[in-house]
C-alpha cells in the first residue's frame, strides 16, 4: 500500500464536501416515514446507514482509490488482513442509528484516516444542525 503524500486543505476540502453530501441524503430519510430493521449484533439498521455509506465509500474511492475503507456498514476484511494496513478509512456512515430513529437529532456522520494506527485527519458533520468539524495532525482542529 503506498502512504499518502495527502496535501492536508485539499483532502480536507474534498471530505467536508463528501460528508455533507451523505448528510444531506440522511436528512431526506429522516424526515420521511421510515423503517428499520436489525443487523446480525442486533443493533438498528436505516436506510440512511446504507446511503450514506454508499455515498460516504464511492466518493472516497474517487479521491484515493488505494486507500482501504473500513465502515461500521461494511467489514468484510478479515481482522487478520486489516491488522496489517497501515493506512485505511475509518468511517461511521451514521453514528447514533438509535438517536436517528428516536428524532432526536443527536446523530453524526464520521470521517477519519488512520495512519499507522493513529488517527491524522478527520470529518465530523451533524446533519440535522449542518455543522461541520475537521481537524489534522498538521493544522488543528476547525468548526
Amino acid at each position: 500500500m503506498t502512504t499518502l503524500i495527502y496535501k492536508d486543505e485539499e483532502l480536507t476540502q474534498s471530505l467536508i464536501k463528501i460528508i455533507r453530501k451523505a448528510g444531506q441524503a440522511i436528512i431526506k430519510v429522516y424526515n420521511s416515514d421510515f423503517d428499520y430493521g436489525f443487523k446480525k449484533d442486533l443493533s438498528p439498521l436505516t436506510q440512511a446507514d446504507t446511503i450514506s455509506h454508499q455515498i460516504i465509500k464511492e466518493e472516497i474511492q474517487k479521491i484515493t482509490p488505494d486507500i482501504p475503507i473500513l465502515s461500521e456498514e461494511d467489514c468484510k476484511v478479515p481482522f487478520e488482513a486489516r491488522s496489517k494496513w497501515t493506512q485505511y478509512w475509518l468511517v461511521d456512515p451514521l453514528d447514533g442509528t438509535k438517536e436517528f430513529i428516536n428524532r432526536n437529532g443527536e446523530f453524526t456522520v464520521n470521517i477519519a484516516l488512520i495512519e499507522k494506527n493513529s488517527p491524522i485527519l478527520g470529518v465530523i458533520h451533524i446533519p440535522v444542525k449542518n455543522e461541520t468539524f475537521w481537524g489534522s495532525k498538521v493544522h488543528g482542529s476547525f468548526f
